[in-house]
């Protein structure tokens, strides 16, 4: 198995839902209106890993291209 198929079959799906999840968490936290340092801790959490994912899936796509 390749790395692109291990790719698009699992990494890029976990790191989407754990996108999903803190953002979630997030929005929990600011709806019951939860610690404003805690919301800022989940937002750091997100874009981290938004960023991550968006490389996994800009590094999939390279690769897909190259042949």
């Amino acid at each position: 198995m390749d790395f692109v198929t291990i790719a698009k079959f699992a990494l890029i799906p976990l790191a989407l839902a754990s996108v999903a999840a803190v953002l979630f968490l997030g929005l929990h936290n600011m709806a019951k209106g939860g610690s404003p340092e805690r919301s800022q801790k989940l937002m750091r959490w997100r874009v981290f890993l938004q960023f991550i994912a968006f490389v996994l899936v800009l590094g999939t796509i390279a690769l897909m291209h190259q042949g």
